[in-house]
């Protein structure tokens, strides 16, 4: 009966271990603790960030002249933004039934944070452009979009 049981606790043992084995994850062998480090990275080689999608608001039929300073203070802001490494993705939308104009990714962990980023853009300010914010969970090197897309624009904003 003894000789029953230790083997049973033995096999019992040994499945454990192949098991815990089995759906460990390996380590990637290219994976630099120092950058994932600085871009703030999880296991995964993910991060939250709050992405924003900017639509159009209530206030239209501005005189162009109007439109002109607010979008050029938005691109401005943008920048600011970018620039601080607050803002790691920016672009307008394509046409679309929505109304939905364009997008921010922020680098911030909570939206409350990414409202008051946003509550900066002269385009939410006059109230032409409106947001919808969401809690994104996504790659930590989107942050190093930005470096790249500096060497490859032609001409800048």
């Amino acid at each position: 009966m003894k000789t029953t049981i230790t083997f049973a606790t033995a096999l019992i043992f040994c499945i454990a271990g192949v098991s815990a084995r089995s759906i460990a994850q390996d380590t990637n062998k290219n994976y630099d603790e120092k950058l994932a480090r600085e871009l703030k990275a999880d296991d995964y080689g993910m991060k939250k960030y709050v992405l924003v999608v900017l639509k159009s608001g209530s206030v239209t039929g501005l005189p162009k002249s109007a439109q002109d300073s607010i979008f050029k203070g938005h691109m401005a802001n943008i920048n600011k933004l970018a620039a601080e490494g607050k803002l790691v993705v920016a672009g307008p939308l394509g046409k679309n039934d929505k109304n939905y104009r364009g997008i921010f990714i922020f680098d911030v962990d909570n939206v409350e944070a990414a409202k008051a980023l946003v509550a900066t853009d002269p385009v939410i300010k006059s109230q032409i452009m409106d947001a919808e914010y969401y809690p994104w969970y996504g790659s930590a090197a989107l942050k190093e979009t930005l470096k790249i897309h500096r060497k490859i624009e032609k001409t800048s904003h």
